[in-house]
């Protein structure tokens, strides 16, 4: 499980965008590359999440990009891994009430 350091953002023009995609997060380590989510339109090609080597491809609807940068910019640690075929990125437990200090 690797954790996210660092995350740059693109986003693609035109009515069906760049491959398919609306949007992509590159997430890195310390400036070593984890992976990509990359957010799809309804009606684009969505494919399956997908590892090659080390880097992850995860997959996720344009909808859930706003909840995908207010993670990247509040919470801390993050985590990125592939596991049973899905990409998954996400938090650490927290506490119930814990704030950002």
């Amino acid at each position: 499980m690797a954790q996210v350091t660092d995350y740059s953002i693109l986003f693609y023009g035109t009515s069906d965008g760049y491959s398919n995609n609306r949007a992509q997060i590159h997430l890195s380590n310390n400036g070593t590359s984890l992976g990509f989510v990359r957010f799809h339109d309804d009606g684009m090609t969505f494919p399956a999440d997908s590892e090659s080597g080390s880097i992850i491809y995860m997959h996720l609807p344009s909808s859930a990009y706003a909840g995908v940068i207010d993670m990247l910019r509040n919470e801390s640690p993050i985590n990125f891994y592939f596991a049973s075929s899905h990409a998954f990125l996400g938090t650490s437990t927290e506490g119930v009430g814990e704030g950002e200090s």
